[in-house]
């Protein structure tokens, strides 16, 4: 009934326009664990108030047989702030449709009023009980996607079978039950709550619980620029800064409000590099600002960069911000608990593609460290057994820039990691240390850990599929390779297949998925190179590190070391010119 997605339809047909049709109506959006993501837009294929209905119906019909008390409980539905004009989408409307769907079975929904952080959603499931939460954001893909994400009942994202079951109720309840459409009746209903106010005055609350050095904070002489990239973030961030005594941080003017258009930027995502940090780099000379944080546009992930001696800007990657928060969170938390008892129920985790640096530390302190396959999704789920069998989850994260600071959230959160980062930065300006200083100390104190991640565009999944079938059978059927170049192979791990040659009956430990590839190869010089597909774009992606013990000190040696892998593992495992594979622009 949306007349601009309808008139769309009409025009195409009219047209007779076999192949744009085709591609609207041709396949529904899968729903997987990340819920949906899909360019907003007309037909099945796209994210619009019909297929954002006929998601919910499913949702909503799998809650009710999996909780006996959902009418009692219910569900948190926030949204950030992406819109698309021509096809009438938004995520506010999303959002409010979402809501009638729930409120028109009788589930109460805490619908938050206004854009939200994504963290914010599953803060509200695990702080109010409720049974579920939804957010609507495409988080920082192009300005023309949009998303749905899905929480559970335990506060972190769903993993299967959950996914399974939520897509079988989807092809059940495809047609609009009667009032669908009519998303003003949700502001009459006594079913509808704002949880707006209560949860911005209790996750501050909560996030102060994680601030260690107050007085420090007040007196800091270090200045911060922010930038929400035309995203959400701007005014949590400010409040943050506030509940830990720091002075607000210089915002990008230019990006501080959010814009559904992303004017200022190629891509709004703060991991494509120095692109997305061009003004925050201009205000910052301006104000004498050292350090820049930036979140993308729904404030679940954070990038870094600091002013060096030279004049240049370095931007931390994943992995070394993940080296100093690790480092930081653990060195509080050894402050304020002196029983030597205490740490044997510590925990830190991270992802399988990301640094072994935490479990470097961990080795070293004493406390437990566990990996986890790519996706916060598992970190959340396995937080929480943790917690709930009494232990302490200290930090988790992975490399693309998603941080958990603090257990309350258990998902990514770039606003509490903005703060904690500003603190740790204002306390190490106390012993006149910079950022770039204190991680080379964590690399001198556990081994330096070197990596280097990219990915190549492929837009033909078939080509994917036979990229990876190449590799596993590479000399003759079944077999992995035995070298990448010069570099010997010495372990395979197939997380697609199950496969793992480290493991005595040859059986991979952690989950394994077939519909998405993934291949860890270990090198007999200490490398590791893990190839994957992306869940959300057409990437294929690799992660490469080198983990040298302490005291090895060359790290020029292995930096070249690494880069001559990685040129091995492009040249001979993904042959882009044969596959006709699209390289990474800055």
């Amino acid at each position: 009934q949306n007349p601009k997605t309808s008139s769309i339809v009409k025009q195409l047909v009219a047209e007779g326009n076999a192949g744009e049709l085709q591609k609207y109506f041709g396949s529904r959006m899968e729903f997987g664990t990340a819920g949906l993501r899909a360019a907003m837009g007309a037909g099945i294929s796209h994210m619009n108030d019909l297929t954002v209905i006929q998601t919910t119906q499913g949702f909503c019909r799998y809650l009710e047989k999996n909780f006996s008390d959902l009418k009692k409980r219910g569900v948190v539905i926030g949204f950030d702030a992406r819109a698309h004009p021509p096809s009438g989408g938004s995520s506010k409307r999303f959002a409010r449709l979402a809501a009638n769907t729930f409120i028109s079975q009788g589930v109460p929904v805490y619908l938050f009023s206004d854009i939200t952080p994504t963290p914010f959603v599953p803060y509200t499931v695990t702080h109010l009980k409720l049974c579920a939460g939804i957010m609507v954001t495409a988080s920082h893909n192009p300005k023309q996607d949009n998303g749905y994400k899905v929480y559970w009942e335990n506060g972190a994202q769903i993993i299967s079978p959950h996914d399974k079951g939520i897509s079988e109720a989807i092809e059940e309840n495809q047609e609009p039950w009667p009032q669908a459409w009519d998303d003003k009746l949700v502001d009459s209903s006594v079913l509808l709550h704002d949880p707006y106010a209560t949860i911005s005055k209790d996750y501050f609350k909560d996030i102060q619980k994680h601030c260690f050095h107050r007085n420090i904070n007040k007196e800091t002489k270090l200045k911060f620029v922010h930038t929400s990239v035309h995203g959400v973030g701007h005014k949590f961030v400010q409040l943050a800064f506030k509940a830990f005594d720091l002075s607000p941080p210089f915002a990008v003017p230019e990006q501080k409000d959010p814009d559904p258009e992303f004017p200022t930027v190629k891509y709004p995502n703060p991991e494509e590099g120095k692109g997305v940090l061009t003004l925050s780099f201009a205000l910052a000379e301006k104000d004498g600002a050292k350090i820049v944080l930036a979140n993308d546009p729904d404030a679940d992930r954070l990038a870094v960069a600091e002013k060096q001696e030279s004049g240049e800007w370095k931007v931390f990657s994943g992995n070394e911000l993940g080296a100093l928060l690790g480092w930081w969170i653990f060195t509080c938390w050894k402050n304020q608990n002196q029983d030597a008892c205490a740490i044997k129920d510590v925990y830190m985790l991270s992802s399988t593609v990301s640094s072994k640096i935490l479990r470097a530390i961990a080795l070293k302190e004493g406390f437990h460290f566990e990996e986890t396959l790519t996706g916060f999704k598992w970190m959340g789920n396995r937080a929480k057994q943790l917690m709930d069998q009494g232990k302490a989850v200290l930090f988790a994260f992975e490399e693309a820039i998603g941080y958990m600071c603090c257990p309350a959230v258990l998902d990514k959160d770039g606003v509490s990691a903005a703060v904690i980062a500003a603190e740790m930065a204002s306390f190490l300006a106390t012993k006149n240390l910079s950022l770039t200083q204190q991680l080379k100390a964590v690399y001198d104190e556990y081994g330096f850990h070197i990596t280097k991640a990219s990915y190549f565009i492929c837009h033909d999944p078939k080509i994917t599929e036979q990229l990876f079938d190449n590799l596993r059978n590479y000399d003759g059927k079944n077999t992995y390779p035995k070298f990448c170049g010069r570099f010997k192979v010495s372990g395979v791990r197939d997380l697609t297949t199950g496969y793992d040659s480290s493991q005595p009956d040859q059986k991979a430990i952690l989950p394994t998925s077939k519909s998405s590839q993934m291949i860890t190869f270990t090198f007999a010089n200490g490398g590791v190179a893990t190839m994957r597909t992306s869940g959300t774009e057409p990437k294929i992606k690799y992660y490469s590190e080198l983990c040298a013990p302490p005291g090895n000190s060359d790290v020029e040696q292995l930096k070249k070391e690494l880069d001559e892998l990685v040129n091995a593992l492009e040249k001979h495992f993904f042959q882009p010119e044969k596959n006709n594979l699209q390289r990474k622009t800055e």
